[in-house]
């Protein structure tokens, strides 16, 4: 067994909640921060969504997502495009997905062979965006994986940074930003194309999700419009593989580190999702997320004003011996009711995919993706721990910074 990876700046604002308490504020003027960190700082902030927006908070994710997308969306606009877009993450629709996400890792698994040395992280990375291009989008704009994979990745590289280094590469139009941007027209023309196909000729059993978007209608009768499809399609590709990908590499770091673990998920289903719900606590994809303060509050018996950027954080809540029993060791059965570790937990302390009015629409989608492609791998494969250093990075999602390489034992037939 050895011990969690560890990701530095999660470590500060550790150290700095356990010694200047749950309300750290530093910078002035325009560029004034607020940490509200802890489990109730998670109550308060989901609690009281009247006082942030998302727009702000999110703006370095606009190249990639769009104007109109749910994560940068406050008010009306929000609840409507929300209400249009969750029955395609309903987890009735998610059901009908289990058999491209068993076939998208037995893809992988098939080009592996006893002896191998493999990337896991950029194996399952590729896996789970042809996974969610099959299930939310059908034949046709999975055929095209690697195509959007390609240029997505120059959108992604642009935004696995703080928002103002964001704002800067867009003000000089730096080669990143110019990348990133015809990387963008690639994408929106193929996406777009799509779109049209469905207005026009309607949509294929395949293209669940796509019709789901642009066929939808509120309780008026209005539906989204086609750059509002954009935007929600580019967000649920994006969003959905980059972080669902790096959760993936770390349950294989655990499969393969923690083998009294691995034995037990192999035998025991409800284990098995424990060990997916575990993996999510240890390495949440956002170490940190953000609001805009739009209305003044006190906090703690202090004030935060208007204008601050708040940021709390899933990793410093999940990593808390407040919160959780010995925080750093790997311990699934802490969500298994009638064991002794169990001890249920609010929404406020469990909090990998956010809470409140703005909890991601993909958290089902992301777990059954995990469960499923870590069942596979627990049945058809034995993985062996290779030497390596293996460093979180990103801002975007937690990730391994090099990868994760694990050696192959043992291949059986699907």
């Amino acid at each position: 067994m050895t011990a969690a990876v560890t990701y530095p700046p999660g470590e500060l604002l550790r150290l700095l909640h356990r010694r200047r308490g749950p309300l750290l504020r530093f910078g002035a003027g325009r560029r004034r921060f607020a940490y509200l960190l802890g489990a109730e700082a998670n109550r308060f902030v989901f609690a009281n969504d009247d006082l942030f927006t998302m727009r702000e908070a999110f703006e370095g994710l606009v190249p990639v997502d769009g104007e109109t997308s749910l994560i940068v969306s406050d008010g009306t606009d929000h609840r409507r495009r929300r209400r249009l877009v969750q029955p395609s993450m309903h987890h009735r629709q998610v059901d009908q997905y289990l058999a491209i996400m068993t076939e998208s890792a037995d893809e992988v698994i098939d080009r592996w062979r006893p002896g191998d040395v493999v990337d896991a992280y950029q194996a399952f990375r590729a896996a789970i965006r042809r996974s969610t291009l099959r299930s939310l989008f059908g034949a046709r704009l999975a055929d095209d994986a690697d195509f959007l994979g390609e240029h997505l990745q120059a959108l992604l590289d642009l935004v696995d940074r703080s928002p103002d280094v964001v704002r800067l590469h867009r003000r000089w139009r730096t080669p990143l930003w110019r990348r990133a941007m015809r990387a963008r027209a690639l994408v929106d023309e193929r996406i777009h194309a799509e779109i049209a196909r469905v207005r026009e000729e309607g949509a294929d059993a395949g293209d669940r999700v796509l019709a789901m978007l642009v066929n939808g209608r509120d309780e008026d009768g209005g539906g989204l419009s086609d750059q509002e499809v954009r935007d929600q399609a580019v967000t649920l590709i994006a969003a959905g593989y980059e972080t669902t990908s790096a959760a993936m590499a770390w349950a294989v770091h655990l499969l393969v580190t923690h083998p009294e673990a691995r034995q037990r998920a192999a035998a025991d289903e409800r284990y098995r999702r424990a060990f997916v719900t575990e993996t999510l606590r240890l390495y949440p994809p956002a170490v940190v997320s953000a609001r805009h303060v739009a209305k003044a509050f006190e906090f703690a018996g202090r004030r935060v004003s208007a204008g601050t950027t708040l940021l709390y954080s899933p990793y410093v809540t999940h990593r808390s011996a407040a919160v959780y029993e010995d925080p750093l060791t790997f311990r699934p059965e802490r969500w298994l009711p009638g064991e002794p570790a169990y001890r249920k937990v609010g929404p406020h302390e469990f909090v990998p995919f956010g809470g409140g009015p703005h909890r991601c629409v993909g958290a089902t989608m992301a777990t059954t993706e995990l469960t499923v492609m870590l069942g596979r791998l627990l049945e058809r494969t034995e993985l062996s721990p290779v030497a390596q250093r293996i460093r979180a990075t990103g801002f975007a999602a937690m990730r391994p910074k090099h990868g994760l390489r694990v050696g192959v034992a043992r291949v059986t037939a699907a």
